[in-house]
C-alpha cells in the first residue's frame, strides 16, 4: 500500500484545516493510506525537535507533504526545528526519490508565504526528494482552484481567522495529486 504522510504545525488552527482538506484529497485515492504527523509544542525539548517516533513514519512513507504557517516570511520555528532534526535522514539521504508538495498559510493576501514554500522546496531538494506544484492556472480555473496564483503549492489567506473555501478545496486537490502520483510512481522511484 502506498503510503503518504502530512507533518505540519499549527497554532490557530489554520493551517491544521489545510492539512485536513490535504489528508481529504489523499483519501480519495484507492490504496493510498495518509499519516496525519502534527508537530506538538512537546515534540520540543530545549528548543530542539525530539519525536524519533514521527521521523520513523515518514522515513516509511512514500510521500511526505509539509505544511506551515508563514510567521515573518518563512515558517515557523517549530515547524524549523523540525527540519533541522530532519539533517540526520539527509546524510544517508533517506528521504530521496519520495515525493512531496507543500502548504502554508498567513493572515496578508501577499504575506510572503511563497517564501515558506519555498524553503520547504530547498528542503525537500537537500534530501532528494522531487517536489510536485500546482498544475492549476491560477485564478482561471473554473473550479475557483489556485485562486492566489502560486505554482510552487497551495497558499491560504486567513484575514478574519477562517481559511478561504478556495484555499481549502486547492488543499484538497493537492493531496490528490500528490497521492495520484505517489501512487503510479513510487515503487520504481524507491528501487533507484
Amino acid at each position: 500500500m502506498t503510503v503518504v504522510a502530512v507533518v505540519y504545525f499549527s497554532e490557530s488552527g489554520s493551517t491544521q484545516a489545510l492539512a485536513r482538506d490535504v489528508i481529504t484529497g489523499i483519501n480519495t485515492v484507492e490504496d493510498v493510506k495518509v499519516i496525519e504527523c502534527q508537530i506538538q509544542a512537546w515534540d520540543m525539548f530545549e528548543g530542539r525537535f525530539d519525536n524519533d517516533e514521527l521521523m520513523c513514519l515518514l522515513d516509511n512513507a512514500d510521500a511526505i507533504i509539509f505544511g506551515s504557517p508563514t510567521y515573518m516570511g518563512g515558517v515557523s520555528s517549530q515547524f524549523k526545528a523540525f527540519a533541522d532534526a530532519s539533517s540526520e535522514r539527509w546524510d544517508g539521504q533517506q528521504w530521496r526519490n519520495k515525493f512531496t508538495a507543500g502548504f502554508t498559510v498567513g493572515s496578508c493576501l501577499n504575506g510572503d508565504q511563497a517564501n515558506t514554500l519555498q524553503y520547504m522546496a530547498t528542503l525537500a531538494s537537500q534530501h532528494g526528494m522531487l517536489w510536485v506544484g500546482l498544475d492549476i492556472a491560477g485564478g482561471y480555473n473554473s473550479l475557483g482552484l489556485n485562486r492566489l496564483g502560486c505554482q510552487l503549492g497551495v497558499v491560504g489567506h486567513n484575514p478574519e481567522g477562517e481559511v478561504h473555501r478556495s484555499d481549502l478545496d486547492t488543499a484538497r486537490y493537492l493531496g490528490r495529486r500528490v497521492a495520484l502520483i505517489t501512487k503510479a510512481c513510487a515503487r520504481e522511484l524507491q528501487a533507484l
